[in-house]
């Protein structure tokens, strides 16, 4: 390597929570590929997750699974539901514990992310808090009592499949305006019943699905929950602007079950709160309690939906990585792009070979 970061021996650490047990503290991000014809994992699918176990990663956090419902738009997105998809899984899981990493299915619902021409379940309409898109404009149907209900069945559902299978927990997506998230966001949830309204209330339906997952896997099994700030299409949309409204919202969350938060940002490294130098996943150890994961351009010469080089060097941004982790703001960090271009980076990492590593380049570059 060309300059040396301070050690990254650290991060090298083993970390276990319940039923999660780590090598290390690199997660694979989730990230959509849609190549899972039907629904159904395939060999391409099984190499593809067993290649950035290989590379010495910690965890294997799946790209978002349909759970039971309409819960996106595309059949070729995986599902977490029924034999031949559970088939397909098991195979996954098994290649992966076989490197010697954990694995962890990514349970998604789009709600009105869907869109409103949808190939996948084209019969049944798209169904969010309230009936809007993320703009706040006329889009499918609001859910009603059994349409929350069914909801909370498929998610439950998924995890105990998950468990079942093998797998060593699950995550939940409550993120980027997706389902959950638009339960929290005063944008999309414009209901005027026990889901709307206070912080508190809007926290409801996400808490009831986090309860009734931990409900279906029991005490022992992982549960990580997926949160941002930002949403699909507005980066600058925030649910919490001072750390006591992060608090009431993730408190129910973390009352009803969840053992991690994984913290969607797209810089790991910017302060969450101007005032204060800790970014999202620190903060929301700091509220919860809780063991949280960091993710946001991490490894990658470029920030998240942006062409735009980041000045830093290698070295740098890992040195900004290790004294947020000495701090004690996150437990595990996430990669996305770097384990997209190169399945070893880990390892390379691990072994000083960084200058060996395959560079993300954006599509457009």
């Amino acid at each position: 390597m060309t300059d040396s970061p301070r050690s990254v021996a650290p991060l090298f650490t083993p970390f276990d929570v319940k039923s999660l047990r780590l090598r290390n503290r690199f997660a694979m991000a989730p990230m959509t590929r849609m190549r899972s014809p039907g629904g159904v994992p395939n060999s391409e699918n099984v190499e593809y997750y067993r290649r950035r176990a290989a590379g010495g990663t910690g965890l294997i956090v799946t790209e978002g699974t349909y759970v039971r419902g309409p819960a996106g738009p595309s059949p070729d997105v995986p599902r977490f539901y029924g034999d031949e998809s559970g088939e397909g899984w098991h195979k996954v899981a098994d290649a992966v514990h076989a490197e010697g990493a954990a694995i962890i299915p990514q349970l998604w619902h789009l709600g009105a992310a869907r869109g409103a021409d949808p190939e996948f379940l084209a019969d049944r309409p798209t169904l969010s808090p309230s009936g809007v898109d993320l703009d706040g404009a006329p889009l499918g149907q609001a859910m009603t009592d059994d349409d929350l209900a069914e909801a909370v069945a498929a998610y439950a559902e998924s995890a105990r499949l998950a468990q079942d299978l093998g797998f060593d927990g699950v995550e939940l997506h409550g993120a980027h305006g997706y389902l959950l998230d638009q339960f929290f966001w005063e944008r999309t949830n414009q209901r005027d019943d026990g889901y709307g309204g206070s912080i508190e209330a809007r926290s409801v339906f996400p808490a009831q699905v986090v309860a009734a997952v931990r409900a279906a896997v029991g005490p022992e099994f992982a549960i990580v929950y997926r949160f941002s700030q930002w949403k699909g299409g507005h980066y600058d949309a925030r649910m919490a602007t001072e750390p006591d409204e992060l608090r009431r919202i993730l408190t129910p969350l973390v009352d009803a079950g969840v053992d991690v938060f994984h913290a969607s940002t797209r810089r790991h490294w910017e302060p969450e709160f101007d005032e204060h130098e800790r970014g999202l996943a620190g903060w929301t150890r700091e509220v919860t309690g809780r063991p949280t994961i960091t993710v946001g351009s991490v490894g990658v010469s470029t920030v998240f939906q942006s062409e735009h080089e980041v000045i830093d060097s290698t070295s740098q941004r890992l040195d900004r990585l290790v004294e947020q982790f000495e701090r004690g703001e996150f437990d595990v960090v996430a990669l996305g792009r770097a384990l997209l271009a190169d399945a070893d980076w880990v390892d390379k990492l691990r072994t000083d070979r960084l200058d060996d590593v395959v560079p993300y380049v954006p599509r457009s570059a």
